[in-house]
């Protein structure tokens, strides 16, 4: 009754109150709505923002702007001083090797002068320290009773500057942490990521390299990306194809003897330690007497040891007939890559040459510390890299040219010539003697004096023709015109 006579005595305030609290239900209503759609479209917005940003993320990865700047494929000498080089210097580098383990192996185990000298400009001249490393002065040849010294010529450098030679097997972690024959003690120690895995190829877009596909230690497939994939896996290397034509010469074998408690000599044989003495004999052609049979060990004590110097034939005979005879077949490739933007090959991937001169370490140190001096007027390699227009050809200096020219000359002189005519010159002495000792150090590397001093020595056995074919096989320009090379590949002024 009261409600029924407040409508009936005010109709018109009725109505108005009415669509007063109309209005307001009405826009809390909208308003509501509006907060809804505000929060499902800034979810989605977010969510849509993520999405984005992983696929942004994913892109630049692809593209080789991710967190690598460099990818290292192989931790041998090479591999692992140019990552720990390189990572020293900044860069975010990644390192796969094959494998981890203790190598067994005749190769790596002599350094001329001229690489440890690369290895205190790299600040690895501690990886040589407690692993029972000797010093090298020169060499000592043999020949029908006669016997002439060639020393190194380090009268002008600081006493602990010489050569070193050692045991490969046992510098893997026995020694500092900067050994370089020791990728996990070297690597560990500084922001280098190390995987064991292998690399199955390459990935390309546009003829450019953007990175690696490989397979880790458990079998899954990956891919990593950097704008600098730099190939370090050896003289077996299975991506060299993709780099290069590969042109290999396999002139002979060698057939390693370790010789114990003899007196170490610098011959042709070289100290691996305090009590052991590493003989290398080269065995002609691609095929070579059967150990298991019997023959090499025959071959060995008939055409061998008559030529072995008397100081040291009972070590000889002893190493023999232990029967333990590692073989590495010599193989030589001159560097021709293929220029690759994205990718670099070095080391035994890049270039081989004959080991009769064991200037395979000087040469990969030598090439290391060129790459690094390139790589450090690049601020940002995504940026300057490919308008810097590096390439391997601009990392192999006139260092390795010139041991890679001589290791081979030496080798076809010795097969092609009396050994006699290079004998009786190297016995001349003064600078017939300390010219040729110099180069095969690296501690005084000009091409023209390997012509010179090759010409000299050809004229008592007429093997000028030898010594062409050769450089020719380096590239004539790398070899006599450096400064031509690295002004072509020098990175563009970083404003």
């Amino acid at each position: 009754m009261v409600a029924g006579r407040f409508r009936n005595e005010n109709p018109n305030g009725c109505c108005w109150v009415g669509g007063i609290l109309a209005s307001v239900l009405g826009v809390l209503f909208l308003y509501r709505l509006v907060v809804r759609k505000r929060r499902r479209n800034g979810s989605e917005c977010v969510k849509g923002m993520r999405t984005a940003k992983d696929e942004e993320s994913i892109s630049v990865n692809e593209n080789g702007q991710g967190d690598l700047d460099v990818i290292v494929v192989g931790a041998g000498v090479a591999g692992s001083a140019l990552a720990y080089t390189l990572g020293k210097d900044g860069r975010r580098v990644r390192v796969i090797e094959r494998d981890l383990s203790e190598p067994d192996r005749i190769v790596g185990e002599l350094l001329q002068p001229g690489g440890y000298l690369k290895l205190i400009e790299l600040g690895l001249e501690d990886c040589v320290e407690k692993i029972d490393a000797q010093q090298v002065f020169g060499y000592a040849l043999f020949k029908d009773g006669r016997n002439t010294r060639l020393s190194y010529p380090l009268e002008m450098l600081d006493s602990d500057v010489s050569g070193r030679s050692f045991h490969n097997v046992a510098s893997y972690g026995k020694c500092g942490k900067k050994q370089p024959l020791s990728p996990i003690n070297l690597l560990t120690s500084i922001s280098v990521q190390l995987e064991q895995g292998t690399v199955t190829s390459l990935l390309e877009d546009k003829e450019t390299v953007k990175g690696i596909q490989y397979k880790t230690k458990t079998g899954q497939e990956l891919k990593a990306y950097a704008p600098l994939t730099v190939v370090c896996d050896g003289c077996f290397s299975n991506l060299r194809c993709s780099l290069r034509d590969p042109k290999v010469d396999v002139p002979s074998w060698f057939v390693g003897l370790v010789l114990e408690n003899s007196d170490p000599s610098p011959i042709l044989f070289y100290p691996i330690s305090s009590t052991e003495v590493r003989c290398l004999v080269d065995v002609l052609g691609q095929k070579m007497p059967s150990i298991s049979n019997g023959k090499m060990a025959n071959y060995l004590k008939t055409l061998v040891a008559p030529q072995v110097p008397p100081e040291i034939l009972d070590a000889f005979i002893a190493a023999v007939d232990r029967g333990n005879m590692p073989t590495k077949l010599n193989r030589s490739m001159p560097a021709a890559p293929n220029p690759t933007p994205g990718a670099l090959l070095m080391g035994d991937a890049f270039n081989m040459r004959h080991p009769l001169t064991g200037g395979g370490m000087t040469v990969a140190l030598s090439d290391i510390v060129m790459l690094r001096d390139l790589l450090r007027h690049l601020r940002d390699l995504n940026v300057h890299l490919l308008s810097a227009n590096i390439s391997t050809r601009s990392t192999h200096c006139p260092v390795a040219s010139t041991m890679n020219t001589l290791a081979g000359a030496l080798y076809k002189v010795f097969c092609a010539l009396p050994d006699k005519a290079c004998y009786d010159y190297l016995c001349l002495g003064g600078l017939f003697s300390s010219g040729p000792i110099s180069l095969l150090s690296s501690l005084n590397s000009p091409p023209l004096s390997l012509v010179l001093h090759f010409f000299e020595v050809a004229i008592y056995g007429g093997a000028s023709g030898i010594i062409f074919l050769i450089i020719r096989a380096e590239w004539v320009r790398q070899m006599f015109f450096p400064a031509t090379v690295r002004a072509y590949y020098q990175a563009p002024p970083i404003k």
